[in-house]
């Protein structure tokens, strides 16, 4: 009888509020491209949907969103946070879906051996999938991908296997470390944007690698850009760094601050080759402003972290070799009992 049990369980937090702009069209593609390859790839995995403080007069997600069938190699797991956990947190009334510790809820309750904490707007290229496919991840090791840019008209489209064709020639950005090249603070500039000059890269990273070794340098090293969208390490390491800091506040660098974990604990960093990337589905309210004025007026509505801040006591883990130490034993909500279905 064929072995059934998840190799990798996918950690995401929603709810059904439309959050974003279309998010349900967004989530319905994301379970459907996850469906399609884990099928093709012939990769048994799990999706953990947290559905934190589902809204009371809208369905819950598994009545919208696409059904797997035995014969799937993806199942899919429901969790639900309540409104009783939600309200006890500090500006439950401002933001509504607190998603690190939502993902914290995913990663206790896994049960594959390696946990991906993603987002519920990605498609996964197959080159990303032939990397989860050979099974040669490796604990005391966290993974990265880069994430490219794609346009919502990919709506138009379909089939699964035309959405991916769609997604690699219509790149609109990529976010993320280059694998080889890591020691480079910044990989969009001018030797990584020209191939006349990606022939001095070896040679300059090389250089590099001779002269940078402190502290700092290990930080820039680390690949922050869009890690919220993919980040994946086994679930004893997850369990090691304490998931994701349990802040009570809005979600930007928590994510980041997850892989500063790591890194400060003694973890491998791995970034996937370019085409081993994950490809995000364009949309309204996310981090991309249009104007400052915007980013200001976004800024003052929610408690959050500077990255000034992140970045100054991140150093500070990485010189000591020590965690956020934020958390409580039971992060994660691991002693309560969820509804499950």
């Amino acid at each position: 009888m064929e072995n059934r049990s998840p190799y990798l369980s996918f950690v995401v937090a929603s709810r059904n509020d439309n959050h974003g702009g279309d998010m349900l069209r967004r989530m319905q593609m994301f379970v459907n491209g996850l469906i399609s390859q884990t099928n093709k790839h012939r990769l048994f995995c799990e999706l953990i949907f947290v559905e934190w403080n589902p809204p009371i007069d809208k369905e819950n997600l598994k009545s919208v969103l696409p059904a797997v069938s035995e014969q799937d190699y993806l199942s899919i797991r429901y969790i639900v946070v309540p409104n009783d956990i939600h309200s006890q947190i500090a500006f439950s009334d401002r933001i509504p879906l607190f998603q690190m510790i939502a993902k914290n809820v995913g990663i206790r309750r896994a049960k594959a051996d390696f946990v991906c904490c993603t987002n519920i707007d990605l498609l996964f290229s197959d080159s990303l999938f032939e990397e989860l496919k050979s099974q040669r991840l490796k604990e005391g090791v966290f993974y990265r991908a880069n994430r490219c840019d794609i346009p919502k008209t990919i709506y138009r489209i379909q089939n699964v296997e035309d959405q991916l064709a769609f997604c690699s020639k219509h790149i609109l950005k990529r976010s993320g470390k280059h694998f080889r090249y890591t020691n480079f603070s910044d990989t969009t500039g001018l030797f990584f944007k020209y191939k006349a000059f990606q022939w001095l890269l070896p040679s300059l990273s090389k250089l590099k690698s001779l002269y940078a070794s402190g502290v700092k340098d290990k930080f820039n090293e680390l690949d922050f850009d869009a890690c919220g969208d993919f980040t994946l390490m086994s679930k004893k390491d997850w369990l090691k760094i304490d998931g994701y800091p349990e802040l009570e506040i809005y979600s930007i660098h928590i994510d980041s601050m997850g892989v500063i974990s790591a890194a400060a604990l003694g973890m491998t960093q791995v970034v996937f080759a370019p085409s081993a990337c994950t490809y995000h589905i364009e949309h309204d309210g996310g981090w991309e402003f249009k104007t400052p004025l915007e980013r200001i007026n976004f800024y003052t509505r929610f408690p959050m972290l500077e990255w000034w801040a992140v970045k100054e006591a991140g150093l500070h883990l990485l010189e000591n070799g020590r965690n956020w130490n934020i958390n409580k034993p039971d992060w994660g909500h691991a002693n309560r009992t969820l509804e499950e279905y």
